[in-house]
Formats: structure tokens, C-alpha cells, sequence
């Protein structure tokens, strides 16, 4: 499985950069694509590891471990920089990317595990349940998923929040006539504060110049990371629909397209086909469910792409991208930690040039795949 890298840390490109609130940019697209893939990735690797003779329990061990790492790292390794001092957990930030990845990859994981079949033969057109058998074989599955996105979809209209209309999805400050001042991302942002504390998530969120926010967004908090566990579960479809039907290619193709055309259906009708004015707008802040929606339709379309020109026809290995992916976690990490260093970052002559922010995003995604082909080179893989 290819992972694509790509250095969004810092430049000048507004593309390139987290939309305000409503809305996709570029920068947008990223995470979420990190995210079906873990879907993917559990789905073929359990499968595997079940066939090798791997007990479930031996899975469960793995998977928990691997998702304590991640959410560690996350806590207290990449809140700290050079400029914040002592790390304290008087400011930590407990949410995150890290972290929500790692809760993502246990909760799915853990489930698939209990649900997936050590022997899923290809299907034969002739079965009766041959057009939705990846379906039908993992209902438990199916019904887990919609309940949470159920209490999800309650918790974000139904619970009230004080001081702020129910089922409010705005930035507040200054959005809306600024009628709700202190209400950024309604039960989300009250949910986060009330669970890790107001000094304990993202106290500066992409809303915050553009509205005038002063209330503190966490972009990884809790309603937004049970919708990450649906669109890795879209993922995690798209791995079934590999297994059950790698004899034939086209039908792998063509059950990709359909999903992106629900998919994006369902999407059409959550957003009115507007930014601001539909039932749901997208909104990678708060995850809504048309961002997973839409954002799930562009991640079928893509592993479809990629499958077909990998997998079937073998124009591309994947390379040079598939280095990063092999070290993929040394990869955030040093990025992470060293993106605002020279020569990943310099002072820039013109703010208003956006030459200088590409060179600069250029050269580092250039070095990083550089040094993942070093390290592929001399077989050092970091593994959690």
C-alpha cells in the first residue's frame, strides 16, 4: 500500500492552508486520506495475519499497544517546541493528530477483529448475495458504525449548550452577526471543554483570525474523531471489497465508482450543494458527517486510480512516495519537529510572493523523501 507524503507545514499558498471554518482547501484533503487508508490497511493486513494462523488475541495485544504509542506520542512528545519552555501539564494539549489516530485505528481495529473472517473466499457470480456480499458478510460491523454515527449526529443537535442554540455548527465571534460570540463549533467545542478543560485543547483554531474567536477549538476533539472512525471504516470497506473480489479487477473498479457516486450523492444533499447553506456544511473543524461524505467519494476515486495503475496495469511502483510511507511515523515526527528550522524553513524577502513558500515546501517534502530512501537503503524501518 502506497502512502503519499506531503510537507503542508507552513507557506503561503492559501490552498494550502486549513479553510476558516466551511469549506475544503487542499491542506484539507490530507488527513482525512491518512485516514481511509487505516481502514484499508486493517483490513488487508488482519486478513493476512488470520490466515498466517495469528490468534485473535494476539491481534487485540498488537493493536492496543500500537494505539497507546501513537496517542502517547501524541500527548507528550509533539506538544512540546523549543519556545514553549518546561513542558507543563498545566497547557498540554491532549487532543490531536496522533491521537486521533491512534483511537481511530483501536476502535476499528478492535472491532474488525472480532468480526473479520480468517478465510473470505473470492466471490462467484453465481452466489446469490455475490452484489453486496461485502456488505452482508460484515453486518455486525455495519450496525456498530451507524450507531455511533447516531450518537454522534444526536450529541451535535440535540445537546443543549449553554448559552448557544442547539444544534448550532458555527464559529461564533464574529460569524453570524456575531449573535454567538462564545459559542465556536456548539456541543463540539462544549463537549471538548467540558471533558479535557479549556486549557487542554487547541487554543488557537483556523476560525480564530477571520471571526475573532477567543474561545479555545480543538479541530481533533471528541464528535470529530467518532466521524474519523466512519470514514475509516469506508476505508476499511474498500479493503473487503479487494479481498472478496480480487479475481476481478473491473468489479473492484466499478464497486469503487459506485460508492464515490453514493457517496457523493449523500453529500449533495447534506450541503444543498452550497458552502454555507446546506444541512450539514463540510467542515474539516468539526469533521461533519459531508465532510466524510465528500471527503470518503474523493478517497474511492483515488485508491481506485491508484489501483488501476498499480495493482492492474504496473505504469508505477509507487516510487518515490512509497519511501516516505515505509518510515511514515519517523517522517511526521521529524517534520513535526523540525519544519520551522532551517533549511526546512527560512525568512522569507516578500510575504506576499508565494515562490518563496513553494521553494520552501518543495525543498522539504524533497529532503524527507530523500531520507526515507536512506533509511530504506540502509533497512531501517520505525515500527510501533
Amino acid at each position: 500500500m502506497v502512502m503519499v507524503f506531503v510537507n503542508y507545514g507552513g507557506g503561503g499558498y492559501w490552498f494550502f492552508q486549513h479553510a476558516p471554518w466551511n469549506g475544503l482547501t487542499v491542506a484539507d484533503l490530507v488527513m482525512p486520506w491518512f485516514v481511509f487508508i487505516i481502514g484499508t490497511s486493517v483490513a488487508l493486513a488482519f486478513s493476512s495475519m488470520l490466515k498466517r494462523g495469528v490468534h485473535r488475541s494476539q491481534l487485540v495485544r498488537k493493536l492496543t499497544w500500537r494505539a497507546c504509542i501513537l496517542m502517547v506520542i501524541g500527548v507528550f512528545f509533539l506538544n512540546y517546541g523549543p519556545a514553549d519552555g518546561p513542558l507543563s501539564w498545566r497547557w498540554a494539549r491532549i487532543p490531536g493528530v496522533l491521537q486521533r489516530l491512534g483511537f481511530t485505528y483501536f476502535t476499528l481495529a478492535f472491532m474488525h477483529t472480532y468480526f473479520s473472517k480468517p478465510t473470505l473466499e473470492p466471490v462467484e457470480s453465481h452466489q446469490r448475495t455475490a452484489a453486496v456480499r461485502d456488505i452482508v458478510v460484515f453486518w455486525p460491523e455495519w450496525i456498530i458504525v451507524a450507531a455511533l454515527e447516531i450518537v454522534s449526529l444526536c450529541l451535535t443537535f440535540l445537546l443543549p449548550v449553554p448559552g448557544c442554540p442547539t444544534g448550532y455548527l458555527g464559529p461564533g465571534g464574529i460569524g453570524d452577526d456575531g449573535l454567538y460570540p462564545n459559542c465556536t463549533g456548539g456541543a463540539a467545542g462544549y463537549i471538548d471543554k467540558w471533558i479535557f478543560g479549556p486549557n487542554h485543547i487547541y487554543n488557537y483554531p483556523t476560525c480564530k483570525e477571520l471571526y475573532k474567536t477567543t474561545q479555545p477549538f480543538d479541530p481533533e476533539g471528541v464528535l470529530g474523531t467518532i466521524n474519523s472512525v466512519v470514514m475509516a471504516f469506508f476505508g476499511l470497506q474498500a479493503g473487503k471489497i479487494i479481498l472478496i473480489y480480487r479475481k476481478s479487477p473491473l468489479k473492484i473498479l466499478c464497486r469503487f465508482f459506485i460508492w464515490s457516486i453514493l457517496l457523493g450523492i449523500i453529500s449533495a444533499i447534506l450541503t444543498k450543494c452550497t458552502r454555507d447553506e446546506g444541512f450539514i456544511p463540510i467542515n474539516k473543524n468539526l469533521w461533519s458527517l459531508s465532510f466524510i461524505t465528500t471527503l470518503s467519494c474523493f478517497s474511492f476515486l483515488l485508491l481506485g486510480l491508484m489501483f488501476y495503475v498499480i495493482d492492474v496495469r504496473q505504469w508505477w511502483g509507487g516510487q518515490p512516495f512509497i519511501y516516505p510511507g515505509m518510515n511514515s511515523i519517523f517522517v511526521y515526527v521529524g517534520h513535526s519537529l523540525l519544519a520551522s528550522y532551517f533549511p526546512f524553513n527560512w525568512e522569507v524577502k516578500n510575504w506576499t510572493s508565494h515562490y518563496e513558500f513553494l521553494g520552501q515546501d518543495l525543498l522539504g517534502t524533497s529532503i524527507w523523501i530523500l531520507v526515507s530512501y536512506l533509511l530504506y537503503r540502509k533497512k531501517f524501518f520505525l515500527k510501533i
